[in-house]
């Protein structure tokens, strides 16, 4: 079947603003918390597939490439599946420009579905830690969960919003060009590209943070995956996780989603 235009895409996308906005709290919040368990999964295994490549200088880079071709089956879940992303109803700004939605509308749909995707990354991180899994490769992979969080709370505020706009831009795209298509395989290829590129260029997506920072805060309670690489832990504190990270990052993906593609497109074909 024939893709849609970027002008119908915009249309869809507007018109798909009206029941996100409508959505009831409990419905948008279990919704939410699975897609943030959606993307907590992907990121862990992300981390599962490089940790003994990201760990390794000489091999970071092709590392990084594993980790952005197994981490984007967290966006296809959300999308093929049905749940509530926060980072990808950034979009619902084109229905609120286009009057189909209020304001307070889409911004109860954010706040709703934030806290969802916060709720269910921690299951996700509670349930890892349970399992033992950071044990894995002699508990090289609990040191690079805890080396990924420390890195991320290292981050100065305006890095941080610039990384998070880069990230939200890719996302939003990837959510943009699947609507276009028809097709299952078309909608997967438009999501495995973009998010494999945010992934790979170190971008910083809000919702993926929820997992790998508290699942990186737990990780550093056991010393042995600390010492194992040398980490310095001192960022790693809530302070660090919301303020220096999660606020910043928010704040880049709320304009990488909502100005440079929601609003740009609009812009443009209407």
């Amino acid at each position: 079947m024939t893709a849609l235009t970027p002008r119908e895409i915009m249309i869809k996308q507007s018109d798909g603003s009206v029941p996100k906005a409508q959505g009831s709290i409990g419905k948008l919040f279990v919704l939410g918390m699975m897609a943030g368990a959606f993307i907590a999964l992907g990121a862990q295994a992300s981390l599962m597939a490089s940790f003994n490549l990201t760990s390794d200088p000489s091999t970071f880079g092709i590392g990084k490439v594993v980790m952005g071709a197994v981490f984007p089956v967290g966006l296809m879940m959300v999308v093929l599946c049905g749940a509530e992303l926060f980072t990808g109803n950034c979009l619902m700004i084109i229905g609120t420009l286009d009057k189909k939605i209020r304001m307070s509308q889409m911004l109860r749909n954010w706040a709703i579905v934030y806290i969802g995707n916060l709720a269910g990354s921690l299951v996700i991180v509670l349930c890892i830690a349970y399992s033992g899994l950071w044990d894995s490769g002699a508990g090289l992979l609990g040191a690079m969960t805890v080396k990924t969080a420390a890195g991320k709370c290292s981050l100065t505020f305006g890095r941080a919003v610039v990384l998070g706009v880069f990230c939200n831009f890719l996302v939003c795209l990837a959510v943009w060009m699947a609507a276009g298509s028809q097709e299952t395989i078309g909608k997967i290829f438009a999501i495995w590209f973009c998010i494999g590129l945010f992934i790979i260029s170190g971008f910083e997506h809000s919702v993926a943070n929820m997992y790998f920072i508290p699942a990186g805060m737990l990780a550093a309670e056991n010393a042995d995956y600390v010492n194992l690489l040398g980490i310095d832990t001192s960022s790693l504190t809530m302070y660090g996780f919301l303020i220096r990270n999660l606020l910043p990052v928010t704040i880049g993906n709320i304009i990488g989603g909502s100005i440079f593609v929601g609003i740009t497109y609009r812009w443009c074909y209407k």
